[in-house]
């Protein structure tokens, strides 16, 4: 497979502009690109969406096993001419100083993609080049290929660096130099990017990018950086043959903590016979915050996904046996979904008849009573099941990795399983009454940080974004259970 990583030193290099650049002019060119996103990351892997055409999948080293990651990024490379993952912030920077585990170089050695190490270069000539030796020296797992300098001031600065690379690192390609381009910029909120809905890129943003790459880049070398090939489907050293679908693609099975391969099931229903267990998403610009492979792994399970818009939609599709409510920004649509009484009401007639329901940070937030008014936001009326209402923030509330361990028997899985996800928002909530069931233990790389999963009858709720690919058959197991309602 053509491909290769696009990685930095640090945050703010460059990478998520040059990856799109990348993209869009391939693309142009008529190659059918495989977006994928290093980390819990959702707000980049939507542009890449928009840009390529295809979902954007995250690789996450440290909420998913090793050879999880390495089967999702061989699945997700299905149809595609190339693939480009985009790192997160610095190239080896991980979940501590001694470690790469949840790093861009981690993601690197799983899938053995070259890296592209992106330089901002500002105020550098020499520099460039000993910065760029030290990474290429860093880790013997990761192979630097090229490098691209970012925010070059003049052709006299282009030269001087390519001369300076050519001279101290002589195995590694000079891709190309970027000049300084405010045009390009993607306005930020918080510490991610605007999500593509509410910035949608327009065509002649696209094109921009496409052609400042075909202008700046050496998009033909980069287009052969070559991944090599190597058994992706791994248990003991034997080779595993791929399943597949109805429709030719490739099934991926799925596996635990411990590596074992858990039971893969044909999508559209599974077995003949037997009906399709349908799911009702959320899916619209105020929840937009899910992983590709949780839908994957739903799909696997046998259900049937049907997506729905609590935004737009009068009501619930008909025929669901469950509901997955994932992230977003409903903060930002507050009166629009407080307005749709629709949706509410039936979202609420659900709970009342048992359905399963699984919500996560902004989905657990619609479920709430609502927003109370704060500077910057107005009060809404929401859902109303967890009967508590949330506050925003001036300031992030909480970041980062989070693992969970089920406290009890749920809908995604049984008491004692260890789950991982990260959190991310910048809201809080009020005192949950106490009888409000409490299903995780939440801990931060060893530390317990207390109780969190609210559960009232069949709902669960948290502010973890959980991925389905860290632990044993979270998607089976939300499926089984939406199986009991149809029963």
């Amino acid at each position: 497979m053509n491909g290769f990583l696009i990685a930095a030193p640090q945050s703010g290099s460059g990478k998520t502009t040059i990856s799109m650049a990348i993209m869009a002019a391939l693309v142009r060119r008529g190659m059918a690109v495989a977006p994928f996103k290093c980390g819990p990351d959702f707000i980049d892997p939507g542009y890449h969406r928009v840009v390529t055409g295809r979902p954007s999948i995250n690789l996450d080293g440290w909420m998913c096993p090793e050879q999880f990651v390495r089967q999702t990024f061989l699945t997700g490379q299905t149809g595609a001419a190339i693939a480009i993952i985009e790192g997160v912030m610095g190239l080896f920077d991980g979940i501590g100083p001694s470690s790469t585990v949840g790093s861009s170089a981690q993601i690197a050695a799983i899938t053995g993609a070259p890296v592209v190490l992106v330089v901002n270069a500002r105020g550098m000539a020499a520099s460039a080049a000993a910065l760029v030796a030290g990474f290429a020296r860093f880790d013997p797992l990761v192979r630097l290929a090229g490098v691209i300098f970012n925010n070059v001031g003049s052709v006299s600065h282009a030269t001087l660096l390519k001369e300076a690379l050519a001279a101290h690192c002589p195995g590694i390609l000079c891709l190309g130099c970027v000049p300084r381009d405010q045009a390009l910029t993607i306005p930020s909120r918080h510490l991610g990017l605007v999500t593509a809905d509410d910035n949608p890129l327009s065509e002649e943003f696209i094109r921009q990018f496409a052609d400042m790459a075909e202008s700046c880049l050496d998009l033909d070398q980069l287009s052969q950086l070559q991944i090599p090939p190597g058994p992706p489907f791994v248990k003991g050293g034997a080779i595993l043959a791929p399943k597949f679908n109805e429709g030719g693609a490739i099934l991926a099975p799925k596996f635990n903590e411990g590596g074992a391969i858990l039971a893969t099931q044909l999508d559209k229903g599974g077995p003949e016979g037997i009906l399709p267990i349908r799911i009702a998403v959320a899916r619209d610009p105020a929840f937009c915050f899910m992983y590709e492979d949780n839908l994957r792994l739903l799909q696997e399970a046998g259900a049937e996904l049907v997506f729905f818009s609590p935004l737009h939609d009068a009501a619930l599709p008909a025929d669901v046996l469950g509901i997955y409510l994932p992230g977003g920004y409903p903060e930002l649509y507050a009166g629009q979904l407080d307005k749709n009484n629709g949706m509410k009401e039936s979202i609420r007639t659900a709970a009342l008849a048992g359905m399963p329901i699984y919500a996560e940070c902004g989905g657990f937030v619609y479920l709430m009573e609502g927003i109370e008014a704060s500077e910057d936001q107005s009060s809404a009326d929401f859902v109303g099941i967890f009967p508590v209402r949330c506050k925003m923030l001036p300031r992030r509330k909480a970041l980062g990795y989070r693992q969970v361990e089920l406290t009890g028997d749920v809908s995604i899985g049984a008491k004692g399983t260890v789950l991982r996800g990260h959190e991310f928002h910048y809201s809080e909530i009020g005192p949950m009454p106490e009888e409000v069931e409490r299903c995780y233990q939440v801990s931060r790389q060893g530390v317990t940080l207390g109780w969190e999963g609210f559960r009232i009858g069949n709902c669960l709720a948290s502010y973890v974004h959980l991925h389905f690919g860290s632990g044993q058959d979270i998607a089976g197991t939300f499926v089984a259970a939406c199986e009991k309602q149809r029963r």
